[in-house]
């Protein structure tokens, strides 16, 4: 259900004429290469209680085109409207293709029987970091969607390992590469291997998309692994990796201090800072050896 990588990758960036500046002095026009930004209308396909179907608008998101599937299913997961793979039939495009041949829409379709509680529907923005929902309401709102308790999680990582991500990170960032635009967010085992990377404009969305995609090939809970960011560790992402059963965390950037409160209510390992030779930890240091 995944878009492939070649189709991804002509997607996600548009070419544009700029005007370059040298030295404040000298001028020429060429061309350039920047991130796509494209709005993604997300539906809901479901059985009502007399067997028949319907379909309902969930969200709309701007995100880099490509992995619209892992995108759709990982925002649906991670805001507690859907719970399973087993609960997923199937995703599709809604629409018609615009100028650049893109459908900017696409309906997850649930299995019959799945019921959809429309109230979460309507209240799924509420986890966002600009909803001005207090802390404390907040981390109360994670606690009841989020299933999986973390607090025993065994997954462990060492150091030096752990240092050596952001180098891995990197290294699978090709869109980030040509146009210095997006984000990252990459799946690694205990061993330091990526397994999965998803970029994307907006960086809920690559986590989003990452967990997605680890959803459809049946990888959560995230006991297993571990998740690295390439910018700061927000309470948003923070929820996501709660909600996938991930119990460790490891950003290039800063955490927020709703991040790591989070981190430690729920028993998740958060690393800051993260480079090849030093890191701080805010939580649970005892999974990084």
């Amino acid at each position: 259900m995944s878009v492939d990588p070649e189709g991804a990758r002509k997607h996600s960036v548009r070419q544009v004429e700029i005007r370059r500046v040298v030295d404040a002095a000298e001028a020429s026009s060429t061309a350039d290469v920047v991130a796509a930004e494209e709005p993604l209308g997300i539906r809901l396909g479901y059985s009502r209680p007399d067997g028949s179907r319907a379909e309902e608008d969930v969200s709309i998101t701007m995100r880099t085109p490509g992995y619209d599937a892992d995108l759709a299913v990982g925002f649906l997961f991670t805001e507690g409207i859907i719970h399973s793979h087993s609960e997923v039939q199937g995703v599709v495009p809604r629409g018609q293709p615009d100028l650049n041949g893109l459908i900017n829409s696409v309906r997850v379709d649930l299995v019959p029987g799945v019921e959809v509680d429309f109230k979460r529907l309507e209240r799924h923005f509420y986890t966002s970091s600009s909803c001005g929902v207090c802390g404390k309401a907040s981390l109360d709102l994670v606690a009841v969607q989020g299933r999986f308790d973390l607090h025993g999680a065994t997954f462990k990582i060492a150091a030096e390992t752990l240092g050596k991500l952001p180098a891995l990170l990197a290294s699978r960032q090709a869109v980030f590469e040509q146009t210095g635009g997006l984000h990252a967010s990459g799946l690694f085992d205990s061993n330091g291997d990526i397994v999965a990377t998803r970029e994307d404009v907006g960086r809920h969305n690559a986590l989003d998309k990452l967990i997605g995609d680890a959803l459809l090939h049946d990888r959560v809970p995230l006991t297993d692994y571990g998740i690295v960011l390439s910018g700061r560790a927000s309470f948003e992402l923070m929820q996501k990796a709660k909600m996938a059963g991930c119990a460790l965390v490891a950003a290039v950037g800063a955490p927020s201090s709703l991040a790591v409160e989070l981190a430690v209510q729920f028993g998740i390992t958060l690393v800051g800072f993260l480079k090849a030779r030093r890191f701080n930890v805010y939580s649970r240091p005892d999974r990084i050896l």
